[in-house]
């Protein structure tokens, strides 16, 4: 099944009801057309199953964005009362159009019911543009599954996904936190998961996953030591390890998502081995954006 598949299945979760929103512009949002509205009268959507947010992407994306523009429309709610909108998907490209500091922002509008309703148009919209790491899916899916009180079957057909692709996904979250945070971050795969599942001793998966990161090994590399260590042979100690760039600390990335969004543009912070130094990069696109970025520094 291919990923077109996927939500095809959303009206059953989510039934059309008649929306009568103040704004006659919102009114034609909610048919699907898009309009464009004030950045700052978004906010975040408090159902947001993604917790990780790429500063350096993120500066990609602002750079793509402020060049070519946004290439799909995010999906918002409106509040009649505050007259205000809430995101239901695409914050990452909501966050990249601030740091890109641009006024306005494409939307489409839906008026989903409940929290039940958001979730689900969350949770399809950010799996079908593949914005979520494996943790987050797996958490989706379950959350899915107990909201709606669907099985696993269900949730596959949903969703685009066959049965054992849902419950392999699932079984990530059988893994200690320590390994959920790699695959979290990017450091792992969701076949180097799989891979130390196979593992059933918890000392020795740990092992394994030490020597995964330490050895920058591939998936079959993994799923091939995985057999061995499982079997009851220790891997070969005189295998060569090449040590892994430890993750960039949260305040870092903190301190970089704080400058991008000041200077409005992609900026990397890279620190020594010494944490008192280390060198601050800021990039520009264009002419315009170098004398942009003087004026703020110069203030």
């Amino acid at each position: 099944m291919t990923r077109k598949a996927l939500g095809r299945g959303l009206s059953a979760l989510i039934p059309a009801a008649p929306v009568t929103p103040a704004a006659t512009a919102v009114a034609a949002a909610s048919d699907g057309t898009p309009i464009k509205i004030a950045v700052d009268k978004i906010r975040a959507n408090h159902l947001q199953p993604r917790r990780h947010f790429d500063p350096e992407a993120l500066g990609e994306l602002a750079a793509s964005i402020k060049q070519h523009g946004l290439a799909q429309p995010i999906v918002v709610s409106y509040d009649p009362l505050s007259r205000s909108y809430e995101l239901i998907a695409g914050e990452r490209r909501w966050r990249a159009t601030q740091l890109a500091g641009l006024q306005e922002i494409e939307v489409v509008v839906r008026q989903p019911k409940d929290d039940k309703q958001r979730l689900a148009l969350t949770l399809i919209e950010n799996l079908q543009r593949a914005d979520l790491n494996p943790i987050e899916v797996a958490l989706g899916y379950l959350r899915l599954m107990k909201e709606f009180g669907i099985n696993q079957t269900a949730l596959g057909e949903e969703v685009g996904k066959s049965k054992s692709g849902i419950s392999n996904t699932l079984r990530l979250l059988e893994l200690p936190e320590e390994i959920q945070k790699a695959l979290q971050f990017g450091q792992l795969s969701e076949g180097h998961g799989r891979a130390l599942l196979m593992v059933t001793d918890p000392n020795l998966r740990h092992a394994v996953f030490k020597k995964v990161l330490e050895g920058k090994l591939s998936v079959r590399e993994t799923e091939s030591l995985a057999k061995q260590v499982e079997a009851g042979e220790p891997p070969a100690e005189e295998a060569p390890v090449k040590k892994a760039a430890p993750p960039k600390p949260a305040d870092l990335r903190a301190l970089e998502e704080t400058l991008q969004t000041s200077l409005g543009t992609k900026v990397v912070i890279r620190a020594n081995k010494n944490p008192a130094k280390g060198s601050i990069q800021i990039h520009y696109f264009s002419f315009d954006d170098f004398d942009k970025i003087i004026k703020v520094l110069k203030k």
